[in-house]
């Protein structure tokens, strides 16, 4: 999937590569708050960093996401693949979530890098 066609309240972000793939870092409270919310999928881009996290929400989504919780290292913890729509998800002891559309382009979230 192409990062330059990616919906613009995450264009503005700040970047960062993360387990290989780089993505929109959620630093304010607008873009934590909103997440990947109401984006259709080709909008979505490779995903979205939200640091100082352990939960977060699928409410507002139009697609499933794999969720990646992160160590303070940038490590995996857990994964939770294909959540959808309407579902807290959290993983306790984690720095940050990588929100990643669900099935995109064949890059499994759980591969082991």
């Amino acid at each position: 999937m192409s990062s330059s066609r990616i919906a613009a309240r995450l264009h503005r972000l700040p970047r960062r590569r993360i387990l290989g793939r780089e993505v929109p870092v959620a630093a304010g409270f607008r873009a934590r708050l909103l997440g990947l919310a109401g984006l259709r999928r080709e909008l979505a881009g490779n995903g979205l960093l939200i640091p100082r996290c352990s939960s977060v929400h699928t409410f507002g989504m139009r697609f499933a996401l794999d969720l990646v919780f992160l160590d303070d290292a940038g490590r995996r913890l857990a994964v939770r693949g294909a959540v959808p729509p309407g579902r807290i998800a959290c993983h306790r002891g984690a720095a940050s979530v990588l929100e990643i559309p669900s099935s995109q382009g064949g890059e499994s979230p759980t591969a082991r890098t």
